[in-house]
């Protein structure tokens, strides 16, 4: 964990696929200390994140941490959750971040366990939410405030966001990616307009969902901007020519490809999901 301002920590995962060598370490997560608690940002992709999140705030604190927030549903945020609460905290996350995990839960668990092993998984499970933000919430941690908010759909139906008054530092989840390709779980449409208004916020930096772990803001709404701009634009000159989809996926957002990490395995999913929900505007 860094201390990336006073009392404010980040674990930056790494930027790749979950796989056996890095045991599903592949997303940023973190923690801020207040003067009564401490509340966990995002935990991680199976249970032994959660632990090993644990034994990082130890080091640093012997305060309780009363809250884990959910930033969205994908699983390497959400899996380390249960062994945070199984010590007191309360689950925070989107209105509708339960039924999302419910929904999706089977598939989340048989799929993590054929790409980093069922060993790793070992005692992984769903944590369903303790307390529901509607718009916008606030947590007191003693002294230090963070301000949840959620969105409209867009990197997915389930983000939400959380800003440390204290240090000016906001917590974007997979809003915000760096040097890891986005991924479009949501509308495109959705996101490039959430984008857009917290490059307008006033943010002293960004913790994103992957990289990072510390961006500078706005500059770094920047390639994001960039590239759901382009993927748009792609996107539209395909159904403008009459192009099928099949075609199209590998012509959209080509021209971003050196810019991006793991670009392969992620732009023509975008594609995808751009090309249906424009296909249908």
């Amino acid at each position: 964990m860094a201390e990336v301002a006073e009392g404010v920590f980040v674990h930056r995962g790494a930027v790749a696929e979950p796989d056996m060598n890095n045991r599903g370490n592949v997303s940023n997560l973190g923690f801020v200390v207040g003067e009564r608690s401490v509340a966990v940002i995002d935990s991680g992709t199976a249970r032994w994140m959660g632990e090993a999140t644990w034994r990082a705030i130890r080091a640093v604190t012997d305060k309780p941490v009363s809250h884990v927030i959910l930033t969205h549903m994908h699983p390497d945020h959400v899996f380390g959750a249960s062994v945070l609460v199984e010590g007191g905290a309360l689950a925070v996350g989107h209105r509708d971040l339960p039924r999302a995990l419910i929904d999706r839960q089977v598939n989340y668990l048989a799929s993590l366990a054929r790409l980093i092993g069922a060993e790793t998984m070992l005692g992984t499970e769903v944590t369903l939410l303790d307390d529901f933000v509607e718009t916008t919430a606030e947590i007191d941690l003693g002294g230090r405030v963070l301000e949840l908010e959620t969105w409209p759909t867009s990197h997915t139906g389930t983000d939400l966001t959380v800003l440390d008054r204290e240090s000016g530092i906001l917590f974007a989840g997979d809003l915000v990616f760096d040097r890891h390709t986005p991924a479009l779980d949501g509308s495109l449409l959705g996101w490039r307009a959430v984008i857009a208004e917290l490059a307008q916020r006033e943010i002293t930096g960004v913790v994103p969902g992957h990289g990072g772990p510390l961006l500078e803001w706005p500059v770094g709404a920047a390639d994001m901007a960039r590239y759901l701009g382009v993927l748009e634009r792609d996107t539209r000159r395909a159904l403008d020519a009459g192009e099928r989809l099949g075609e199209a996926v590998a012509r959209i957002a080509a021209e971003e490809q050196e810019y991006w990490e793991l670009f392969e395995a992620y732009n023509p999913r975008n594609a995808t999901v751009a090309f249906t929900e424009l296909e249908w505007e």
